[in-house]
């Protein structure tokens, strides 16, 4: 990780983080600086996971990792650490003037996913409308959610037959990957000199539309063979990506180049490249 990776400012306060475990986790000292007029954050954090244990029998110190963070003094230090999802829980229970502009925006998350959950359709509407603000075209977004309902539909066949998520599922993505494009996920997120970032989002439509060619025809050979375990599902995965990889190797033959390109989205948004290329 760059060393400029491992600050982020907020409100020109400097907030520690580190990756790990695939996410961010953030200091909770640093956080706590932040969101309070506490002239000691480590004080703070102790009084405020003492109140909390009294008032809601929650301890706080259980949604938190020991993580090693450079301290002031250039030396690293185990550090209570938090990722998105546990710091906002931390920060619920801050009582301070700074911290209810985060409580607010929580509340109407977490009321506009109680509208998603009862009509899905508005997911989509939110989802499309934060792509466009991203700067993607409507006839990418198009793709690209179509091809994460497919993405869906095939972890939900290797969910109910027996492949655990995470690891596994991860292994069987890269099989198709592999088959599909010739790299693993990480090969192509390198090819595109991409880090953190999704792949998916820094695909063009011939690489969305070979993508979802891949998970697709996986997805109907899982259930014609009524795949069971990881094994027989990754040999599913490997026929279904060979499937998209023979389809993009013939389709480059008569357009004369390379579907697996190395551009991406990190400077120019699609919807400008796609206008420029046109």
């Amino acid at each position: 990780m760059d060393s400029t990776d491992a600050l982020v400012v907020f409100q020109g306060k400097k907030i520690r983080r580190i990756w790990h475990d695939s996410m961010w986790y953030f200091s909770v000292v640093d956080v706590i600086g932040v969101l309070t007029d506490s002239v000691d954050a480590k004080d703070y954090w102790y009084h405020l996971k003492k109140r909390e244990l009294e008032s809601s029998e929650t301890e706080l110190s259980t949604i938190c990792r020991q993580l090693k963070l450079q301290s002031s003094d250039g030396k690293y230090y185990m550090t209570n650490c938090a990722n998105t999802e546990s710091m906002f829980r931390i920060i619920q229970s801050i009582p301070s003037k700074k911290a209810e502009p985060f409580k607010r925006w929580l509340a109407k998350v977490g009321y506009e996913r109680i509208q998603e959950i009862e009509d899905p359709e508005l997911a989509q509407k939110r989802m499309r409308e934060i792509y466009k603000q991203k700067g993607y075209s409507d006839a990418w977004i198009e793709k690209r959610i179509r091809g994460i309902a497919i993405r869906l539909e095939l972890t939900d066949e290797w969910k109910i037959r027996g492949v655990k998520q995470n690891v596994e599922y991860a292994i069987l993505t890269n099989e198709i990957s592999r088959a599909t494009f010739g790299k693993t996920v990480e090969e192509y997120k390198g090819h595109k000199n991409l880090k953190r970032e999704n792949l998916r989002n820094h695909m063009d439509d011939l690489e969305l539309i070979f993508s979802m060619l891949g998970e697709k025809v996986s997805t109907e050979i899982t259930r014609s063979k009524d795949a069971l375990g990881f094994e027989e599902n990754r040999s599913a995965a490997q026929e279904g990506g060979q499937v998209a990889g023979n389809a993009r190797l013939d389709a480059e033959k008569k357009i004369g180049r390379s579907i697996v390109s190395s551009d991406n989205y990190l400077v120019e948004p699609e919807k400008v490249k796609r206008k420029r290329l046109s």
